[in-house]
């Protein structure tokens, strides 16, 4: 027989890097929608509803202004000196921002096995999900803030702190934003590797509390910085961990005086914006076949 030649060659139009983000900018009702239905879902059922936004980590602010500041007494500086911060608007920033930060990766890194049923029988742009719990999750730290800001607004009326109002607090929108991309990118990555090893899905909720020890969430930098062993060490400490200088930034923002080096800040977006490509790239990859193997 003759060799039969092909004129016709059927290929996947899928790219390496297909994002579809025109297409998720189409879905962008969708988006709401499903912001909506997670925000009710979460405070349904629930007798104080979103208090509950406020309830928690103003409970857990407390427990760290007792446990780590009153007993441990650590410090609550990120610069040597003498400043008169209140413990509990200390305390209640690293809470604020870990909070909205574990709940982005832990909600996030859950999108393929959560939402199984539903991607198995409606086509949408997958990216859809991550957008969508991330602004979900920033309901509740939108409120959390609001409370923060009458707190620190009280304090600054009254004069008795080293606070004062500084253009940093320009910072603030920015470094949400930081906050975002990093989660985001973070829990993106770990869904994309779930999909086919559920052990690390295991892992995510210790390695939040191991995160959050390791980063000046409940003390200042001023306890590594002073300390004997680590002393010289707060700018390799800043640029390994990218939630610190978010930290850092927020609390400069906020109380008008802190740590801040552009060399730490610069670094820890960089990492931030890192981890967010990589995991658009898993993420894109993995949406295309995740239902053979979740």
């Amino acid at each position: 027989m003759s060799e039969q030649k092909f004129k016709t060659t059927i290929t996947s139009r899928h790219r390496l890097f297909d994002l579809h983000l025109r297409e998720t900018f189409r879905y962008r009702d969708l988006i709401w929608l499903f912001v909506k239905r997670d925000f009710v879902a979460l405070y349904k059922q629930t007798i104080l509803g979103p208090l509950w936004a406020i309830i928690q980590p103003v409970l857990t602010t407390f427990v760290f202004s007792f446990i780590f500041g009153t007993l441990a007494g650590l410090s609550t500086g990120d610069i040597p000196g003498e400043f008169n911060v209140p413990s509990f608007l200390f305390y209640m920033t690293g809470t604020m921002l870990f909070t909205y930060f574990s709940n982005n990766v832990t909600k996030v890194s859950k999108i393929f096995i959560d939402n199984r049923a539903t991607m198995g029988k409606v086509y949408y742009p997958r990216l859809v999900q991550p957008i969508a719990a991330s602004l979900s999750n920033l309901i509740p730290f939108l409120i959390n803030f609001g409370l923060f800001i009458i707190v620190w607004i009280v304090f600054l009326a009254t004069g008795t702190t080293s606070m004062h109002l500084s253009w940093w607090l320009l910072f603030i929108p920015l470094i949400i934003l930081q906050l975002m991309v990093l989660s985001i990118g973070l829990g993106m990555i770990i869904s994309a590797v779930t999909t086919k090893y559920r052990d690390l899905q295991m892992l995510v909720g210790f390695g939040m509390q191991l995160w959050q020890y390791a980063s000046p969430v409940a003390y200042g930098l001023t306890l590594i910085s002073t300390s004997s062993k680590f002393a010289g060490l707060v700018d390799l400490y800043t640029c390994l961990n990218p939630l610190t200088p978010i930290v850092t930034t927020f609390r400069h923002a906020m109380f008008g005086f802190g740590y801040f080096e552009v060399l730490p800040y610069l670094v820890g977006w960089g990492i931030s914006i890192f981890f967010f490509f990589i995991g658009l790239l898993l993420f894109s990859k993995t949406e295309k076949n995740f239902m053979d193997t979740i």
